[in-house]
């Protein structure tokens, strides 16, 4: 007689399963290319940085995470300011119940010579295919474009510069993998810090005319099944 409620707490727990792994996220902005996404129970932070160059004058993200993933070691996308496990290097992953591909490119328009190689980063989380780009210039290749697929959520750099794509050539990606929605980052707000390259937003909205814009503010909630797009999610 005992054994029925724990049957019982069983079956629920192995229902409640797929359900929380199709729950959707939470996305938090803290600026720059960092995004802190939560959902199916694990939290996911990409490209923590120090406060230099174009992230001058941002609060630096430091929280914890299940996982960061970072493009590069470059403090302005992976510095060590945050708690978590932490990945750079390409290659395959299992951390927190979460599958992570790590795809390894070029991190500027000369073939890596300049800046040496990024990581771009698919994974799926509380349902979403999400795939990670928020450190490169280089043009996708046939097998990055096979590896990374067609993401629910794209998260592209967009700002321009020695090793960000412009608006422009985040347009031509975007094309290319036909995200459900694309979270632009790598771009300043306001005033441009000194030493830094990169341009605001709106190049990138103007190369994609035509295309959805919601603007948000720091946070944003996915459902855990996304239809049509692409549209794009301003966040400040």
């Amino acid at each position: 007689m005992r054994l029925l409620p724990i049957l019982a707490l069983s079956s629920t727990l192995l229902a409640a399963g797929p359900a929380l792994a199709g729950s959707g996220v939470t996305i938090t902005s803290y600026g720059h290319s960092a995004l802190l996404i939560s959902g199916g129970g694990t939290s996911v932070l990409v490209n923590p940085f120090k406060a230099v160059a174009c992230a001058a004058g941002l609060a630096e993200p430091r929280v914890s995470a299940t996982l960061v993933l970072a493009s590069s070691r470059l403090l302005d996308e992976g510095a060590p300011v945050a708690r978590g496990k932490m990945l750079v290097d390409p290659g395959s992953y299992k951390v927190g119940g979460l599958s992570i591909e790590g795809i390894s490119g070029p991190h500027d328009r000369v073939g890596g010579r300049r800046f040496g190689q990024s990581t771009l980063w698919r994974w799926k989380q509380g349902g979403l295919d999400i795939a990670h780009l928020g450190g490169t210039a280089a043009r996708l290749s046939p097998s990055d474009k096979v590896m990374l697929g067609r993401p629910d959520v794209l998260i592209i750099g967009v700002g321009g510069g020695a090793k960000v794509y412009t608006g422009a050539e985040a347009a031509e990606v975007v094309r290319e993998l036909q995200p459900r929605r694309v979270i632009p980052v790598q771009y300043v707000s306001g005033k441009t810090p000194t030493d830094c390259d990169q341009t605001s937003v709106q190049p990138f909205l103007d190369a994609m005319a035509g295309t959805p814009v919601q603007r948000r503010g720091n946070r944003i909630s996915l459902p855990g099944k996304l239809d049509g797009g692409p549209v794009i999610e301003v966040m400040r």
